[in-house]
C-alpha cells in the first residue's frame, strides 16, 4: 500500500467547479469498475452512516443511475445522473441533478468529467464538477459534499484495497 497518494479537493466558487484529483493504490481497472459498476458504487460512494441504493443503473450514454442517500433514520436523498460521453476506462462524463422518489429532477444540475490514468501501479482520477449555478453549489457544500466526499474516498481506498488482495 502507498501511503503518500495524492488527494487535492478544490472549489473555485468564482468558476462554480470543484476540482478534485485522487491516487489510488490500484488497476485502472477496478477503479474504473468502482465509479460504472452500482454494484460496487453502493459500497463505498455514500459516507457512514449513509448507504447508497441504486434503483437502477444503465451505464451507457444516454443511459441513467437513479439512486438514494439513504441516512440511518431511512430518510432518501435521491439524485438522477444522464450519462453523456464514454471512453472505456479512461473517461466518462454525466449530467447530476438532485431528485425526487419519482425521478424528477430539480435543476439546476452540475456536469461531472472524470478522468483515469495509471502509472506504475497507480490510478490518478482527476474529476471537475461544473455546477450550472452558483447556488447550487453552495447548497450542495453546505450539505456536506466536501466532508462526504472525503469519507467516501476513503470507503473507495478500502474496498480497493480488499479487492487488490482478493485478485
Amino acid at each position: 500500500m502507498t501511503n503518500n497518494l495524492l488527494f487535492d479537493f478544490t472549489v473555485y466558487k468564482e468558476a462554480k467547479t470543484v476540482y478534485i484529483t485522487r491516487e489510488f493504490d490500484a488497476d485502472q481497472s477496478l477503479v474504473w469498475d468502482a465509479f460504472t459498476k452500482a454494484e460496487l458504487l453502493d459500497q463505498w460512494v455514500a459516507p457512514k452512516p449513509y448507504v447508497s441504493k441504486t434503483k437502477f443503473m444503465d451505464f451507457k450514454v444516454g443511459g441513467r443511475r437513479f439512486y438514494a442517500m439513504v441516512s440511518p433514520e431511512g430518510q432518501e436523498h435521491w439524485s438522477i445522473q444522464k450519462y453523456t460521453s464514454i471512453t472505456p476506462k479512461t473517461n466518462f462524463k454525466m449530467f447530476n441533478a438532485f431528485a425526487d422518489k419519482d425521478e424528477n429532477p430539480q435543476l439546476p444540475g452540475s456536469d461531472w468529467d472524470y478522468t483515469f490514468s495509471e502509472q506504475n501501479g497507480t490510478t490518478k482520477v482527476t474529476i471537475t464538477v461544473y455546477n450550472e449555478s452558483l447556488a447550487r453549489m453552495e447548497k450542495m457544500i453546505e450539505m456536506g459534499f466536501t466532508e462526504g466526499f472525503k469519507m467516501s474516498m476513503v470507503n473507495l481506498e478500502n474496498l480497493l484495497a480488499a479487492a487488490s488482495k482478493r485478485s
